[in-house]
């Protein structure tokens, strides 16, 4: 991760009074004395791939839960999915079942553009696994909330409408429409003494519409017109038909439904990213205040995270899941991420997860007393156990790159050798221990073969077929006599350098015997680096061509 380590940028609170961000958050929410259970909340729209940044709301919402948890308190946690809005443009990727990304063209994408303007849970399920799209993709945020240990609750817009939960705040709105549309005009242009804050669903072509001709509050219902859409450059034809639609066939427009979510939930509190600070926020806020005449919940903004350097977008690709993440990280080490001060920018790399492992590792040690950085020492006291399952002292955490190294070959005999060789297991080191530091293993090789780097190599168990002059011979030869008296592996590098002068043999011709030796290749890693790396008696073995 590019992002600072979290000594140099003080993820211990450093604009607030606490060593961790979460305390702040719950000493605003218990300022307010709010009745129990606590609601905190966040939610999305279902509009295309359920990727890791669609869950920073979940994350951030998981950490003040369950301080307030610690505190005492009964919290419940909930993630709406905006189901009802309409589907405006065809997404360019998404999301199987098990979180696999997948184009348009491995789907019924016909099934897609047949529905645009339609809401999300009116639309089929493009895989076929769910009841609807709506339900698939919050069938995903929910698995990856399993995968990593948050209790969320996942509650779908369509059917708080059709429970007639939003019928009081529908109701207030267009009592108070006057008032509604003259707060709105402070943040939406278009807003005339024709505008109606409600988008009903056309009983004829189901596409939602904007279009209100009349309101009876007595009967619940308004009357409308289907009538066309505009999105972006693109217009979503509307059917012409003229209908009524009672307040459960239908829906606030986004502005007036988010605090119509508030009251309907009782939120307490609800993290959000910088974009909805800006707009979304102010008017929420304000339509709570003087149109639903209710208290807004304690909100936090946070800064997005960039992925590889850019902005996470869907239509551009640039993004990544929850399952994904998890076939390079452990679970803990992806809630670290998420624990860290919410208001910095940071940048997840995958080309250096080793960088977000080490940090975690060293946040880990800092937890056990073994760092001298009071500022993370402080952060980990507090942090930590919300990071992990279990406290615990007895774990081995194996460095990401030389659990890549160890990935290099499938022998766990010689990978459990290698790592004592490093001092990471002894012979007192309980099995399970080794087996669980192991694991790391499988997840940096992933990486490996993800980012195709320097250590995407298969180390050969068996000697390779070879054909090497008697010079290389000779100069492997006396390599492995430099191997066999112990020396490092900075130190067999410039060994390699100087054998290869001594027996006048090309620089390059000898480094590609070596790889021949171990990976059956012309090319790999730091070959000296490595081979310090590895069990001894093989090296020398292999260094000597013997079986």
């Amino acid at each position: 991760m590019s992002a600072e380590a979290p000594s140099d940028e003080t993820d211990a609170q450093d604009d607030g009074f606490h060593d961790f961000w979460a305390d702040d958050v719950a000493d605003e929410i218990e300022a307010r004395d709010p009745d129990e259970p606590i609601v905190i909340k966040g939610g999305v729209s279902p509009s295309g791939v359920a990727h890791l940044g669609n869950f920073n709301e979940i994350m951030r919402g998981y950490f003040v839960a369950e301080v307030l948890r610690e505190r005492g308190h009964e919290v419940r946690q909930v993630f709406t999915s905006d189901d009802k809005d309409p589907l405006r443009k065809l997404p360019r990727k998404l999301a199987d079942e098990d979180g696999n990304i997948v184009g348009l063209g491995e789907v019924d994408a016909g099934a897609l553009g047949r529905n645009l303007g339609k809401p999300y849970t009116a639309i089929p399920d493009p895989f076929g696994e769910t009841d609807s799209y709506a339900a698939h993709f919050a069938a995903l945020l929910k698995a990856d909330a399993d995968r990593l240990g948050v209790p969320v609750e996942m509650l779908s817009n369509t059917e708080m409408y059709d429970d007639g939960d939003f019928d009081p705040v529908v109701e207030h709105v267009l009592e108070n429409i006057e008032t509604a549309r003259e707060v709105l005009s402070e943040y939406q242009s278009k807003v005339d003494d024709d505008y109606v804050p409600f988008n009903p669903v056309c009983s004829e072509c189901g596409k939602i519409t904007e279009t209100v001709t009349d309101i009876d509050l007595d009967a619940g219902t308004v009357e409308y017109v289907c009538t066309d859409m505009t999105v972006g450059d693109n217009t979503i034809d509307g059917c012409g038909h003229e209908g009524t639609a009672t307040f459960r066939e239908g829906k606030l427009p986004w502005r007036f439904e988010w605090p119509g979510q508030w009251q309907v939930l009782g939120v307490d509190y609800e993290p959000f990213g910088k974009d909805h600070a800006e707009g979304s926020w102010p008017s929420g806020k304000d339509i709570a205040e003087n149109v639903l005449e209710i208290e807004p919940p304690v909100p936090m903004v946070y800064e997005w995270f960039t992925l590889n350097g850019e902005a996470l977008s869907s239509s551009a690709g640039n993004i990544v899941t929850v399952p994904e993440m998890l076939e390079l990280l452990e679970p803990e080490v992806l809630r670290y991420f998420f624990a860290l001060n919410p208001r910095k920018a940071r940048d997840l790399d995958l080309t250096r997860l080793d960088q977000l492992v080490d940090d975690f590792d060293r946040f880990e040690r800092a937890y056990h007393g073994e760092v001298d950085d009071e500022n993370l020492t402080r952060f980990a006291k507090r942090a930590y156990p919300f990071v992990v399952d279990e406290v615990r002292e007895d774990r081995i955490r194996l460095p990401y790159t030389f659990a890549a190294v160890l990935g290099m070959t499938d022998d766990e005999d010689l990978r459990i050798k290698m790592a004592r060789n490093e001092g990471f297991f002894d012979e007192d080191t309980p099995e399970d221990v080794i087996d669980e530091a192991l694991e790391r293993v499988e997840l940096a090789r992933h990486w490996a073969e993800k980012m195709d780097n320097q250590y995407n190599y298969r180390l050969q168990v068996e000697l390779p077929a070879f054909d090497f002059d008697a010079d290389i011979e000779a100069a492997l030869d006396d390599l492995a006599d430099f191997v066999a008296d112990g020396h490092d592996g900075e130190e067999i590098q410039g060994e390699i350098y100087e054998t290869a002068r001594r027996h006048d043999i090309e620089m390059g011709d000898f480094f590609a015997a070596g790889y021949r030796l171990f990976f059956d290749d012309t090319q790999g890693p730091r070959l000296g680096e490595f081979l310090g790396e590895l069990e001894q008696d093989f090296v020398v073995k292999r260094l000597r061509r013997e079986d």
